[in-house]
Order: structure tokens, then C-alpha cells, then sequence
């Protein structure tokens, strides 16, 4: 039998109100690229990786937390968080990450969700 061990994360899908206003949150703030795919749907790319973003028949704010691994400092982020009139909630802060200790700041997207920004 094959090692049946997981590999990685593909995709998720981030439920949201507006999903315009967050396309253009992540774009501007985190600076991800905005895609369209099938029939108008939309997603954010950075890296090799990939966020669907789908409207809530029912949104539940501040229901996700995302963590994002940068290798910038986090200093730089705090300062462009402020040029864009994002508020940190917290940080930095130091945490454990999937890979281990990692320092940390964090925020909310325009649905309540959590962003974690760290560096290893």
C-alpha cells in the first residue's frame, strides 16, 4: 500500500459577505493577486497557493483564522498595515508555528477573519 500521508494544502474556501470588498483587501493589504476561474468565480493567489473566495449564505464574521508566512520583516508589514489603515490586533507576539517557533502580528479582513502574519 502507499504511503497515505498528505502532501499539502491545495485550496480553501474563505466565506465572506462582499466577496469584491475582499478581493480588494487582500489585494491591496496583503498584496495577493485577484483571479476569476468558471463561471465568475472568484480567487487569491500568492505563492503556489490558492484562497477561494465564496459569498456566505449565512456569514458568521470572524469565523476563520489564517496564517501567513512571510520571509519580509515584520517590521515592514507593521509599518504598510499602518499606511493602509489597517489596525493590528495584536503583536508581534512569538507563537509555534506548523514548523516551529515563529514570531508573529495580526489583524482582521473586512469579515472579522484573523490574519496572522509570521516569520520563522
Amino acid at each position: 500500500m502507499q504511503d497515505l500521508r498528505l502532501d499539502r494544502l491545495d485550496h480553501l474556501i474563505l466565506t465572506v459577505r462582499d466577496v469584491d470588498t475582499t478581493c480588494a483587501f487582500y489585494q491591496r493589504v496583503l498584496r495577493m493577486e485577484v483571479e476569476t476561474f468558471g463561471r465568475g468565480r472568484s480567487a487569491l493567489r500568492f505563492g503556489r497557493q490558492k484562497i477561494n473566495v465564496e459569498r456566505a449564505q449565512h456569514p458568521a464574521p470572524g469565523s476563520s483564522h489564517l496564517c501567513f508566512i512571510t520571509g519580509a520583516p515584520l517590521a515592514d508589514w507593521i509599518q504598510h498595515l499602518h499606511a493602509c489603515g489597517v489596525p493590528l490586533v495584536e503583536g508581534p507576539v512569538k507563537r509555534n508555528g506548523a514548523e516551529g517557533p515563529i514570531d508573529s502580528i495580526y489583524l482582521r479582513d473586512p469579515d472579522g477573519h484573523s490574519i496572522e502574519i509570521s516569520t520563522y
